[in-house]
């Protein structure tokens, strides 16, 4: 017996089942676990990237100014002014491999997804970064890396700011190998972390925001339809931000209105998160209504007030709101909701712009046929593999090949250096680990809690474990039948 070679287009409208493409809804809320909204009492808010989401115009500015700050202050040379921001180089969720000047894309299994290695601007050969790491593609992720992914060796990006980071990091490691300039790969990194930092600190890009929200705040009626909602239904509204008063005023003013605090039972700005979840040093300190510093001590939270700085736990206290009935959304996995789900137990919500795009991919007639295929010849490449004749190996190795070559393909159509922030092949990637362990449920904005009921309950789609997924794609679908030699392939399983 051998088998031999049949052409896939042939077959992939036996595979693909009529209306498959468009099925996912950009502007739904996905479920990790099951939630009833119904039982939440209390909804709380970070600020930055989630009430309010900005324009990826913002990134262009930060790249420029970081830049501009390591060329005038750090003394970098001044031949980095010809790098200009790229847009789509880098994805959130990557690690960056501090010691090797590595950029790269990691799994849930701790593994290097090969091809998404980049040294600069370039990508890194598979065979050298195995070199690399001893001979193989693992990390060995918890010698390397902190909780937080904060290394010390190994830093993972895991907020939207990182994306012009990242790039600015690969275009100065790529001008000092392109001009053959030894550097010390601790000290480049920590000066455009602090470059970076310099632009949020400084209150540099609060300034862009504030001289033209127009332009950088998106969404910020739905923003408005959102709180008043809530409130109109009784619920309790808290944000808990890292941003100064002034800044987050002006951007609810645009946003919500004037009376915007009116929405709001607790307020808290400068609040130094992820410590703000987990030291309970810093006491809170109440502002006046023009955003100046009071000093008398805090024994309650009173509605309508803004408080600065304090800590989870006397928070806890002065509210006795704890547990599942409260709510939480951020952007940031670690800082935002890591400790609040594992420590606290609150409900929370992670807000993942980058979902709308990658949905509206994955809805592609090309996509879905890319997958299609790509399963149904993994599947042949299983059951065929005892098939050891010259001809059927023949085969085999043509299968192996075109498989890569259909990965590589709908790894480029979501962004050609590094694929989906969801997926590295056919593994989820760490980032979607993280997701799905902090995460109770998780949406592309705050807007999509429009599109449901107050008292909606979500349930999470079961799905098949492997044990309890025996069948590839074309033994499930109703023109499997014609699909090349599976009657005789029965006996196999």
């Amino acid at each position: 017996v051998h088998i031999s070679l049949t052409s896939p287009l042939s077959l992939l409208l036996d595979l693909l089942p009529p209306g498959v493409c468009n099925l996912l809804n950009p502007a739904a809320i996905y479920a990790n676990n099951e939630i009833s909204l119904g039982d939440v009492e209390i909804y709380g808010f970070d600020y930055d990237y989630t009430l309010a989401q900005y324009s990826n115009l913002l990134h262009s500015m930060i790249f420029n100014t970081a830049r501009d700050i390591l060329i005038e202050q750090f003394k970098y040379p001044e031949g980095l002014a010809k790098y200009d921001y790229i847009p789509g180089f880098a994805i959130r969720g990557l690690h960056y491999d501090v010691q090797k000047s590595l950029l790269m894309k990691i799994d849930a299994f701790h593994y290097v997804q090969l091809g998404t290695a980049y040294r600069g601007l370039k990508p890194v050969p598979d065979e050298e970064v195995i070199e690399l790491y001893g001979g193989t593609q693992h990390i060995p992720l918890y010698q390397m890396s902190d909780f937080y992914g904060k290394g010390p060796s190994l830093k993972q990006f895991m907020d939207i700011f990182s994306l012009p980071e990242m790039t600015l990091l690969s275009s100065v490691i790529d001008y000092f190998i392109t001009h053959g300039i030894e550097f010390d790969q601790v000290h480049l990194y920590k000066d455009i972390s602090d470059a970076i930092r310099d632009v949020h600190v400084k209150g540099v890009m609060y300034k862009w925001i504030e001289k033209d929200m127009e332009q950088y705040i998106l969404h910020g009626d739905e923003i408005y339809a959102v709180l008043n909602r809530l409130v109109n239904h009784k619920k309790k509204l808290f944000l808990i931000t890292n941003s100064p008063f002034s800044f987050v005023d002006k951007g609810m003013k645009h946003m919500v209105g004037k009376n915007w605090r009116d929405l709001f039972d607790m307020v808290i700005v400068q609040a130094d998160k992820p410590n703000f979840f987990t030291d309970r040093r810093k006491p809170f300190r109440k502002l006046d209504d023009n955003g100046s510093l009071q000093w008398d001590k805090i024994n309650q939270l009173e509605k309508g007030k803004i408080y600065k700085e304090g800590n989870l736990f006397d928070f806890l206290r002065l509210t006795g709101w704890r547990g599942s009935k409260v709510l939480y959304f951020g952007d940031h996995l670690y800082s935002d909701l890591a400790d609040l789900m594992l420590r606290h137990g609150w409900r929370t919500g992670a807000i993942v712009p980058e979902l709308e795009t990658e949905i509206r991919i994955i809805n592609t007639e090309q996509y879905m046929h890319s997958l299609t295929w790509q399963q149904a010849l993994t599947g042949l490449l299983e059951r065929m593999q005892m098939y050891q004749d010259a001809e059927s190996k023949q085969v085999l190795l043509e299968w192996m090949k075109e498989r890569q070559e259909i990965r590589s393909l709908t790894k480029n159509l979501f962004n050609p250096q590094f694929g989906s922030i969801f997926r590295t092949f056919h593994n989820p990637t760490y980032f979607s680990r993280r997701l799905v362990r902090f995460s109770d449920i998780y949406m592309a904005s705050i807007s999509c809690l429009l599109n449901y009921d107050v008292n909606f309950t979500f349930y999470p789609r079961r799905t098949p474990l492997q044990h309890e997924a025996p069948l590839w794609m074309d033994q499930l679908c109703t023109g499997c039948m014609k699909t090349p030699f599976l009657e005789e392939m029965v006996h196999i399983r």
